[in-house]
């Protein structure tokens, strides 16, 4: 019997099958033999009468968005397909981001409080045989999901919002004047929001079944019996390239003991590794990585997954009155997985922009897509995740990626927090990039060379273009905020197109991080 048969089947919920379900829908992805489902149709035929403004499909994270619309005054139902509660797992983030949730009245400072379940100082970027750097009050708040989910419900159902948990979605028909949702017998809406993640019915059909470009392959637990220890691991490697992908382990403080990740990103050709031979990994690892024998921890939770992301992010939906968000929409870099930060970082343009899609009552296609815009700041983060990865048939130097990283993290952290800070932060910004690549390479060129031909041509193109749109975003940014206050008094229809083009410079610079 392996260590993860061994210690995931010591545990409640049949995690062990639940582990090898996750890894056959890897495995069809892999093998590019998942199924398309056809759960949205056209109609030329007028719906009639509407029972609501808006329909969310997913509860975890579409609650966030629910509670705020809801609060302005629309008629908002939720679906949910099991009961709408949060995971025993904290959410990190960074406490200036929790501010929004103040900002929308979504919570009060005693509540918002009361949601944070732990907090630490420092926490530490490190790479095999490189130093260790350190950084304060970077995703260092855990907050409880349970409560902060079981708050934003009450909030909710308070304002007049419509739940229905245990309420699968089935499909959805699309008419001119609405859309006809098949759940609860039907729902009648002006407006469909996805909020069912990456692997909503709905994504998989616009995207034709098409597989991701990239992948970030994730295995964790929380457990207790560890050395006492306050401070966390933002990104940290001990070993060099592994069954061609670099290790990559995250670690921090959590409520009932501590929580740590093994992760890495690859891509989805049919050789790579099954989430559980990943798992054993894990195992095989932790108590190096800890420093602890694997018989002295008592794992109470066990996490995996695998994140996918697409090159044509934020997705582009070919139906009129469908807007994904979170997960759904591909809105978050390829180097980060999990949704709540990006979710949360985007909630009030979003909460903002729906408002007013639906005063204007513009809900097609192509003016919902001005609420999931391009963004360069994240384009150029594709070839981060390519200079992290190894391909299949790659032969790289087992250290190549390892000491890479660690001069990119000498440049930032010589260059300072206003450099660092952002980026360990999923905010890339024009300034400190620049500054980043140009000490990089005049101090270590010997490290960059090799990028070249690991990442490949098209990928540097690529970047390139979304690097110097980058350059365009930030210089238009301050200049959009100049031009925000005279031209507000607009139309709803004019009003909600241009403050869409102003929030797309803001965003798509990382002018919001300031």
């Amino acid at each position: 019997m392996s260590q993860t048969e061994q210690i995931l089947s010591q545990l409640p919920g049949d995690v062990l099958k639940r582990l090898r379900s996750a890894d056959k829908f890897w495995q069809a992805l892999r093998q590019d033999t998942a199924t398309v489902p056809r759960v949205i149709q056209e109609s030329s035929e007028s719906l009639g009468s509407i029972d609501w403004d808006v329909v969310i499909c997913g509860g975890t994270l579409g609650i966030m968005l629910g509670a705020a619309l809801q609060q302005q005054g629309w008629r908002v139902a939720l679906i949910e397909r099991g009961i709408l509660r949060g995971r025993e797992q904290e959410w990190n983030i960074s406490r200036k981001e929790l501010e929004v949730f103040l900002e929308l009245e979504l919570l009060s400072e005693a509540q918002l409080q009361q949601a944070i379940a732990t907090e630490y100082n420092p926490a530490r970027i490190s790479f095999y045989q490189g130093p260790d750097f350190w950084v304060r009050d970077v995703l260092n708040i855990g907050i409880d999901p349970v409560f902060l989910l079981d708050t934003l419900k009450a909030k909710f159902l308070a304002a007049g919002g419509k739940l229905l948990e245990k309420t699968t979605f089935e499909g959805a028909a699309i008419h001119p004047d609405g859309i006809l949702v098949e759940a609860a017998g039907g729902l009648k809406t002006r407006l469909l929001i996805d909020a069912m993640g990456h692997f909503s019915p709905i994504v998989k059909q616009a995207r034709e079944g098409s597989k991701p470009e990239g992948v970030c392959l994730v295995v964790g637990t929380c457990a207790q019996g560890y050395p006492e220890n306050e401070t966390g691991d933002l990104i940290v490697s001990f070993t060099p390239i592994l069954n061609q992908c670099q290790y990559f382990w995250e670690a921090f403080p959590a409520r009932d003991g501590r929580t740590t990740y093994l992760f890495t990103y690859l891509d989805a050709h049919p050789k790579r590794p099954s989430l559980e031979f990943f798992c054993e990994e894990y195992l095989r690892l932790l108590p190096e990585y800890q420093g602890v024998e694997l018989s002295e921890i008592d794992f109470r939770r066990v996490l995996f997954g695998f994140f996918p992301s697409y090159r044509q992010s934020p997705i582009r939906i070919p139906w009129n009155r469908i807007l994904p968000v979170g997960d759904s929409s591909g809105g978050q870099s390829p180097v980060s997985f999990g949704g709540f930060g990006s979710m949360v970082r985007h909630l009030k343009r979003l909460t903002v922009g729906t408002n007013e899609a639906l005063q204007a009552d513009v809900l097609s296609r192509n003016a919902l897509a001005q609420l999931q815009p391009y963004q360069p700041n994240i384009g150029v983060t594709w070839m981060f995740q390519r200079a992290m990865s190894v391909g299949i048939e790659q032969q790289l130097a087992p250290n190549q990626i390892n000491e890479l990283l660690t001069g990119v993290f000498q440049a930032m952290s010589q260059l300072g927090d206003d450099v660092l800070k952002p980026f360990l932060q999923d905010v890339v910004q024009f300034s400190g990039l620049s500054k980043t690549l140009l000490l990089t390479s005049v101090t270590k060129p010997g490290l960059v060379i090799p990028v070249i031909p690991q990442v490949g041509l098209t990928t540097l193109s690529d970047w390139l273009v979304h690097y110097l749109n980058l350059g365009v975003y930030t210089g238009l940014s301050p200049l959009a905020q100049l031009m925000k206050q005279p031209l507000g008094k607009l139309p709803p229809l004019p009003k909600y197109y241009y403050h869409r083009q102003l929030e797309t410079w803001r965003y798509g610079s990382g002018g919001d991080y300031d």
